[in-house]
């Protein structure tokens, strides 16, 4: 077993390890993310007002990310990481099949299975994090996730196509029962991720071995960037609509026909596939900065989708948003790889992602309730508190800079 563990070692083999890990996310995201891209409207059929929707994208947000508090430091003390990650992973892809059995006008149900799917993201998502960012090290740590997130956001752009597909074979009709279809379908890349991540977990019990950098003896607990960090990121996640109220939108303007609502959010993910490994590369280049760069670029996508029903300025609108989740998913991991020690980074994970999904959960909710009065208020709301984000991100480079210059004079 060593042996055979040892020749896995090096770039090469922390490279297939993240690649298995991808396609285990490809499947995965399939799954929930071609789910998610008709949400919106489904909810909306089985009887929730888009306030209720804003309020359950949000509260599914809060549970996604407020438990990875306590999950992250479940998998820093036990140091179980692939038992969290693949329990997470059976909860979160089952949870997408069960929505093809909600009755007509089970809202409360399906907002529950919602909740859960994000429940079970949350236990799976810092072990997991931490297991890749092991192999990732050994690559470069932006490279590392951005790999991870292209072929994580290859599965979220297909996921959606299936749906369109099944929409189009299946012809007009009840739209309800085109997406119970839909649910029972996806079924399948459920089963599939499932039978990945047990697979990954027989063929690299112990990632860490890829991870050569130890931690520095003095640094054993985050650095005060990391403040700064997490106050940029959760004005990011304020003001970063969930796709919920996109297709809200665009379904109530007509701007686009329903049947084409899961092709919106299939570009959204390609746009957030190449986003991330351009921003990968880039964040290995000239570190925090990259994250400036892309939250200056996504910042206006608000003002694209919810100041006017023209489809073409809503079709930017939604490619500016992927543009915006591909450097969540990719360069702000990575980023809290690098600001947080071994030791505790699934720690590390879970706080990073409590306080965006606690941001997530609030904006969410506010960004619902202003869109029930005038969807131009999100817009209003939602540019300012991502262009003061940058104003953070330049603080956090800031006191970067002087604790590693602080370490390297020690």
């Amino acid at each position: 077993m060593n042996e055979d563990m040892n020749k896995r070692k090096g770039v090469s083999g922390a490279l297939m390890f993240i690649t298995l890990m991808g396609i285990v996310s490809l499947f995965s995201d399939m799954t929930h993310e071609g789910a998610r891209s008709v949400l919106g409207d489904y909810l909306n059929l089985v009887g929730a007002s888009g306030a209720t929707i804003g309020f359950v994208a949000g509260v599914g947000e809060l549970c996604g990310y407020s438990l990875r508090l306590l999950s992250g430091y479940l998998a820093d003390k036990t140091r179980r990481y692939w038992t969290l990650t693949v329990v997470g992973y059976v909860i979160q892809v089952l949870a997408i099949p069960a929505l093809a059995l909600v009755p007509e006008n089970g809202w409360v149900i399906a907002c529950g299975l919602v909740i859960l799917e994000r429940v079970g993201k949350a236990v799976k998502k810092p072990a997991k994090n931490t297991l890749v960012s092991f192999a990732a090290s050994e690559i470069g740590t932006g490279k590392g996730f951005a790999y991870q997130e292209f072929l994580d956001q290859l599965g979220a752009f297909l996921g959606p196509v299936i749906l369109f597909l099944i929409g189009a074979v299946k012809g007009g009709g009840d739209q309800f029962t085109t997406y119970r279809l839909s649910f029972a379908v996806l079924g399948i890349p459920a089963l599939i991720t499932i039978a990945l991540i047990l697979t990954a977990r027989a063929k690299y019990p112990d990632p860490e071995i890829f991870e050569k950098r130890q931690d520095d003896a003095t640094q054993l607990r985050p650095q005060r960037s990391f403040l700064y960090y997490m106050i940029a990121i959760c004005l990011f996640a304020f003001g970063f609509a969930d796709f919920a109220l996109i297709t809200l939108h665009a379904a109530r303007t007509q701007a686009f026909p329903s049947s084409a609502l899961s092709l919106l959010y299939a570009g959204a993910m390609a746009a957030d596939a190449f986003a991330a490994l351009f921003f990968g590369w880039l964040y290995d280049r000239i570190g925090l900065k990259a994250l400036s760069i892309s939250t200056l670029c996504s910042a206006f996508f608000s003002c694209f989708v919810f100041l006017t029903d023209n489809p073409v300025w809503m079709g930017a609108g939604i490619l500016l948003w992927g543009v915006g989740m591909g450097a969540q998913e990719s360069i702000m991991k990575a980023a809290v790889s690098s600001i947080i020690p071994r030791s505790m980074r699934s720690t590390g994970f879970g706080i990073f992602e409590t306080g965006f999904g606690v941001a997530w959960f609030l904006g969410s909710w506010l960004l619902g309730w202003l869109y029930d009065i005038n969807p131009a208020y999100i817009a209003a709301v939602s540019v300012p508190v991502q262009l003061l984000a940058i104003a953070f991100y330049g603080v956090c480079m800031k006191k970067r800079r002087e604790e590693e210059t602080a370490v390297t004079e020690g």
